[in-house]
């Protein structure tokens, strides 16, 4: 193995050449920053993954995931479009990607006991000086979905451009004693009503089976399309045939799926969920509207259900529908762009940028009471 990797050297494999149990030393409990996820997402199209590492004192090392942009950007990968939906500037749309295709959840690895002030320097000059294999002049270095941790561990290495919020990310903590410390934890309005969407869901009559995502994809391909159908966001089954199998054959029993059924036809919903530990990261659901009964189907498939499970003390329910989570025991933190450039366009909007993430904040936590309450201000208003 290259010990100092240079350039295209980090685009060899998704993990920069290093073997798994070496990069899951520096990822540990970051599911999404896990060698295992981060070979799961390689399998899609959308730029060439990889990942940049560098050796730091004491034999100890830190890293990043990494994609290197060009003309075949995924769609969770496209900061242009991100940046201008806020109404600010964009650097190039080649370039490296600090983090994933999948996951929403990237962040700063290192060695166990290593300085992250130094990891984070190191990682930062070599993300600034890795040419990225794809063509064009003068690329982008952005990272997309930082938590407010790295996105300071990256400022205090001299990224000066100001951090765009882009999203809520929602965590259920799960007490020591389990779902009904759980409901216990909450306003008795919002437990009465979880207690009541649990018994419509068990008197309507459901069967959940748990079946592996290889035995069951066709039905979460066809579920899951059936809600992307249903907003607008698809008009073609295939590709979710395709990936969901594709997927299945490489997670094998890591990728789990609750069926719901109620008689002898298909099942009319689904969740897909990858369990690392104690934790349950929520990936995909899916359903057959026109056969549900209207009994909370979706939050007990993806809340309920999962909260109750032996073992689970955290629910990872990612960024879509802040309130609904909020109201059901989330707390929600915020996920930053941080362009990492030395010559950053964003360097020049800092008032700009403060005043959308203000603003994006405000938003949010006028959605409910609950929902303001689910923000911790250490992590959202250090931005502002």
């Amino acid at each position: 193995m290259n010990e100092s990797p240079t350039g295209a050297d980090y685009f060899t494999d998704p993990l920069g050449g290093l073997d798994g149990k070496q990069w899951d030393e520096m990822a540990r409990d970051r599911f999404y920053s896990s060698a295992f996820w981060l070979r799961l997402c390689d399998l899609e199209p959308g730029g060439i993954s990889g990942g940049l590492h560098v050796n730091l004192p004491g034999g100890q090392r830190a890293a990043v995931p990494v994609i290197a942009v060009g003309d075949n950007t995924h769609p969770n990968a496209r900061w242009r479009e991100l940046l201008a939906a806020r109404g600010l500037p964009s650097p190039p749309d080649h370039g490296i990607l600090v983090g994933q295709r999948r996951g929403y959840l990237a962040h700063v690895l290192a060695s166990e006991g290593a300085d992250m002030a130094a990891a984070a320097s190191a990682l930062l000059d070599e993300v600034r000086s890795c040419c990225p294999p794809v063509p064009g002049n003068a690329p982008a270095r952005v990272a997309l979905y930082l938590t407010t941790p790295d996105v300071l561990a990256l400022r205090e290495a001299g990224a000066r451009a100001m951090p765009v919020a882009l999203a809520a990310d929602a965590w259920i903590e799960i007490p020591p004693d389990g779902w009904d410390a759980l409901l216990a934890s909450l306003s008795s309005h919002r437990a009465r009503r979880i207690r009541s969407e649990v018994r419509s869901f068990h008197r309507a009559g459901y069967r959940v089976e748990h079946r592996t995502l290889g035995d069951a994809y066709a039905d979460v391909a066809r579920l899951a399309f059936q809600v992307e159908q249903r907003y607008g966001r698809a008009d073609s089954i295939a590709p979710y045939l395709a990936g969901f199998r594709l997927q299945g054959q490489f997670a094998g029993p890591r990728a789990e799926v609750l069926l719901c059924s109620y008689d002898d036809g298909p099942p009319v919903g689904c969740c897909l969920y990858y369990r690392d530990g104690d934790t349950i990261y929520l990936r995909a659901v899916g359903f057959d509207y026109g056969r549900l009964r209207g009994a909370a189907e979706y939050f007990n498939l993806t809340y309920y259900i999962p909260a109750q499970m032996p073992g689970v003390r955290r629910l990872h329910a990612g960024i879509a529908t802040p309130d609904g989570k909020a109201l059901r025991g989330a707390k929600l933190q915020p996920l930053w762009l941080l362009d990492l450039a030395s010559d950053s366009v964003l360097e020049s909007c800092e008032n700009e940028a403060r005043a959308h993430n203000a603003a994006f904040r405000a938003e949010l936590a006028s959605l409910s009471p609950a929902v303001a309450a689910a923000m911790p201000a250490e992590l959202w208003e250090t931005f502002f």
